[in-house]
């Protein structure tokens, strides 16, 4: 890992050669932007369970909180709509990615690319606790998308409607309940680096 001053130079060093691009962000409707994944359902449960916890620190509260989280797991009744269609089904979670990663590295959506002009989104469906422990391990490598209950899509519009509370958080931060609309915006900034 790169030390701050380090890491400065490199910044400073990318400006001179003008190592600049663009990239797509998030924006939901009525709401904010992203530049990462929105997501919703069981790890967005997590996230919200591990920001009110005070204990344990660092990663530890995080798997804490998946093991909490797992006791109460009731996969529920989800919308997808896209310009190419609609799905609906019963899911235990939906991530929208600008990016393929989420939560310290963990690529959700691991085909997304941030300067292609679309969302990539994982759907898992209806799954029980026995085989979400068996998928969470392969989240590391994103090989969760092989598994039967796991959907993927693009597109650049998407709303999702859910019932029973499906709380969308995006970027780590909490956003609304569903029912969300967002839409990909190409280009829309600019970042330093290659």
């Amino acid at each position: 890992m790169k030390s701050p001053i380090e890491a400065g130079r490199a910044v400073a060093d990318a400006l001179r050669a003008q190592r600049l691009r663009r990239i797509d962000l998030g924006k939901v409707t009525g709401g904010g932007w992203f530049a990462t994944v929105l997501c919703a359902g069981f790890d967005s449960r997590v996230n919200a369970r591990a920001n009110r916890m005070r204990w344990p620190r660092g990663q530890r509260r995080y798997d804490l909180a998946v093991v909490r989280e797992l006791v109460g797991l009731c996969p529920m009744p989800l919308r997808v709509e896209t310009e190419t269609g609609t799905t609906e089904l019963t899911a235990t979670l939906v991530a929208v990615g600008n990016t393929p990663c989420y939560g310290g590295g963990i690529p959700v959506c691991p085909d997304a690319d941030a300067a292609d002009g679309l969302f990539d989104l994982t759907v898992v469906g209806e799954v029980t606790r026995r085989d979400l422990v068996r998928v969470l391990p392969s989240l590391r490598t994103g090989r969760h998308v092989e598994h039967p209950a796991v959907c993927t899509l693009r597109a650049q519009r998407v709303r999702l409607g859910g019932e029973n509370g499906w709380l969308a958080y995006a970027d780590g931060e909490p956003q609304a309940r569903l029912p969300l609309s967002m839409r990909c915006v190409p280009g829309a900034l600019t970042v330093v680096g290659s």
